[in-house]
């Protein structure tokens, strides 16, 4: 028995119950959404928001604290890397299921955590169990339910990134201020559990073909041109020896491990930054889910045009918009520019992990994302771990963020000229 056979066999019950006025493929989007809001929320924003309070619970230092976060998302990117050839082959289910699982047991297990050992233990254990359901396996699905439309599909389902920041950072920052860390932890492992298994259970499927539906909400958008979405590239299969000896390869690789160890090390360190600047812990949270709201904002409007532009251009100005916004941010200390600041960085944070996704299955295609965004998200994965760590160091040495911060928006600029070079490779048939 042949794993397309199992998989073909899948019919959720999502497929009956939710309304089939709405293509089952937009359901699938709203679903990533749902997963990514609790996954994410916790496993990702929640970083930020247990970054201070461990230290000050325990007495450990801002370089200890960001090195276990470092690891954890070194350790992301690792599993991506293993799990992606095999969701290529299997598809990304059964290891979503054992991640969001793990993912909310992890965050329990934060209420445990009295031992610096022991935060680096359980900060290993959810990110191999975001590994497992993060990244390589919801942008799997979505390039496959969506070609032409993709970026339209994936400015709803990464909404639910920012909806993590939006609603769970306040609410953890909170649960802290009322109960310490151990009431969050368990509040946050929760809401991962209880929303978060259901829909995978219930509602994911990896492939349309499996339940016999089509790509595109079953409309392709033929209103525009561009060959690099006809079969011979999206159903073009590579190996990873092959994508490597590519410029297109190395470019994107490059350009955004330096982005996102410039970004992550940045969102990570907001609220520790802000606290002091804006009065409070929970004013400090609100900046942060202000970042968030505008990544939801800004993600919605580029959704609309990022299907019908080069998206080198798009995602090198995006960078550059960014790197701007930080310089502002430590040039000023006024408490309205610094909320309209960290907002406009978040247009550019939500829309950057979307321009990663969208790059890669633009360039190779969607029988190999798997395999490809792999290696170029465990970059991006040790990227965004040496950021937390490396902010913390200089934070720790020179007493302040604004060396770090401005070292970060430099990296930042460089990455926007080198995504220029990922000029897609020529098609089997060119060559």
């Amino acid at each position: 028995m042949t794993d397309t056979s199992t998989q073909l066999r899948r019919h959720p019950p999502g497929l009956r119950l939710l309304s089939s006025r709405l293509h089952y493929g937009w359901w699938i989007s709203i679903a990533v959404a749902a997963v990514m809001f609790a996954t994410v929320g916790v496993g990702y924003y929640g970083l930020a928001v247990f970054l201070r309070p461990l230290q000050e619970e325990n007495g450990w230092s801002n370089s200890a604290v960001s090195g276990a976060t470092g690891l954890y998302f070194s350790v992301t990117g690792l599993v991506g890397f293993l799990i992606g050839p095999r969701i290529d082959r299997k598809g990304p289910i059964k290891p979503m299921l054992i991640g969001v699982t793990l993912v909310g047991v992890a965050a329990m297990l934060l209420s445990l955590v009295d031992q610096l050992w022991q935060l680096y233990a359980v900060y290993i254990l959810q990110a191999i169990a975001f590994g497992l359901a993060g990244p390589v396996a919801v942008n799997s699905i979505m390039a496959r339910w969506f070609i032409t439309k993709r970026a339209k599909a994936m400015s709803v389902s990464s909404t639910g990134v920012s909806l993590g920041g939006v609603i769970l950072s306040p609410l953890g920052t909170w649960l802290i201020g009322e109960g310490g860390v151990a009431l969050a932890a368990i509040v946050m492992g929760i809401v991962v559990l209880v929303i978060g298994l259901p829909i995978v259970a219930l509602i994911l499927v990896w492939d349309p073909a499996h339940v016999g539906l089509e790509c595109d909400a079953g409309a392709p958008d033929t209103s525009f041109d561009n060959s690099l979405l006809g079969d011979n590239v999206q159903r073009r299969v590579w190996s990873r020896g092959e994508a490597a000896r590519t410029m297109a390869f190395w470019s994107i690789l490059v350009a955004f491990l330096l982005a996102l160890l410039a970004q992550t090390g940045l969102l990570l360190h907001q609220i520790a930054f802000l606290t002091d600047r804006l009065g409070s812990a929970n004013r400090a949270a609100l900046a942060l889910s202000t970042t968030a709201m505008g990544s939801i904002l800004a993600r919605f409007a580029v959704g609309q045009v990022a299907d019908r532009v080069d998206k080198r251009w798009m995602t090198s100005g995006l960078f550059m918009l960014q790197a701007a916004a930080v310089f502002a941010l430590l040039a000023t200390d006024s408490v309205v520019a610094t909320y309209a600041l960290v907002m406009v960085i978040g247009f550019t944070i939500g829309n950057v992990y979307m321009m990663q996704t969208l790059l890669v299955a633009e360039t190779f295609g969607l029988v190999s994302m798997g395999t490809v965004f792999g290696v170029i998200g465990l970059a991006a994965q040790i990227g965004s771990g040496l950021g937390p760590w490396l902010i913390g160091l200089i934070e720790d040495r020179t007493g302040s963020y604004s060396v770090a911060f401005s070292l970060g928006a430099i990296l930042t600029i460089v990455a926007g000229v080198l995504v220029l070079f990922a000029r897609p490779p020529a098609a089997p048939a060119q060559r």
